[in-house]
């Protein structure tokens, strides 16, 4: 079908339902003149009169009737959709597809997505967790989160999470054991949950704790009989008892709340650099990422300008 037959079509559909070329002219938004010109292309092009027009009055031919008879029902279903689509642009609804990292999804995601949900009934939320760097357009996805390096310069990125603050925490149990640390240097004295970056990492990869206070820094390595390449799981260990663990305070927040982890060293805890929504970026945000967007920053408070210091955390 020709480009211009489906404007030329919802001209004629507004004729027929006007019975006269000035009432359609002014619906459509149109000259009369520019109406009429419209109607003898549709007919000129295909053939057949579709219309009897005098100067005093416009009806339709039998073969008008016909082709109106099956033009309308599919008139209305377009109409419809571009309706849907003006709907989605006004109200949250549908698929949203967001990749992000195991530290976005635990620390941005989770603990919004039931109010979120429960906010909007029409949205359907996919939340796929990975650490490798993607082409998210490529894969479908509406938006990433993860550290700032990983939105390509030709996207947006919106920081939905301030520079995180360590926190250095044990069990309740454990501390019944063992006098807490004092200073970082007290560790040395104390079983550490040990956190190696990669899980093919070599002895060199193994993480030295960093604190810092009053402009003084310092790095740790630190002993114990546990060993982990995964964030939560540290914190799960610190739970469980077997040590102290040095993790994000986001992630041990629920268990600092609970009573089921203990802070320590928390003047010794610096922040490591914080979390970005990024996107591609188009002039009209869909509402449901624009929805979500609202959402974290409103759950997070005002978010300060970017920390220096990279996040261990964050896998390459």
């Amino acid at each position: 079908m020709d480009r211009g037959d489906l404007a030329n079509l919802t001209a004629f559909v507004a004729v027929a339902d006007q019975r006269s070329f000035r009432a359609a002219a002014s619906r459509l938004g149109v000259t009369p003149s520019a109406l009429s010109h419209s109607m003898r292309q549709l007919e000129e092009r295909h053939g057949v009169r579709l219309l009897h027009r005098t100067t005093r009055s416009v009806s339709v031919t039998d073969a008008g009737l016909r082709l109106l008879e099956r033009l309308r029902p599919a008139i209305e279903q377009i109409a419809g959709a571009l309706e849907d689509l003006n709907q989605e642009r006004q109200r949250p609804l549908g698929r949203l597809r967001i990749y992000a990292t195991h530290l976005a999804a635990a620390a941005i995601i989770a603990p919004i997505w039931g109010r979120f949900l429960s906010a909007y009934p029409e949205v359907h939320l996919e939340l796929a967790v990975g650490e490798a760097p993607i082409d998210i357009v490529a894969k479908g996805f509406d938006a990433g989160i993860g550290p700032h390096d990983r939105a390509p310069a030709d996207m947006i990125a919106v920081r939905v999470m301030a520079p995180m603050k360590v926190a250095v925490v044990g069990a309740a149990v454990y501390f019944a054991r063992r006098r807490p640390p004092r200073t970082p240097e007290d560790l040395a004295r104390h079983s550490c949950v040990q956190y190696r970056r990669q899980a093919d990492g070599d002895v060199g990869d193994v993480f030295a704790w960093p604190f810092e206070r009053n402009r003084k820094s310092l790095q740790i390595s630190v002993d114990g009989r546990v060993m982990v390449n995964d964030p939560d799981l540290a914190v799960r260990a610190a739970v469980d008892g077997l040590g102290i663990a040095y993790t994000i305070e986001a992630l041990a927040e629920p268990f600092l709340r609970s009573g089921q982890l203990v802070r320590v060293l928390e003047d010794w805890s610096p922040s490591f650099e914080g979390l970005f929504l990024y996107y591609p970026g188009h002039r009209q945000v869909p509402a449901t990422l624009r929805a979500l967007i609202d959402m974290i920053r409103a759950a997070r408070g005002s978010v300060p300008a970017r920390s220096s210091r990279e996040n261990p955390f964050m896998k390459d």
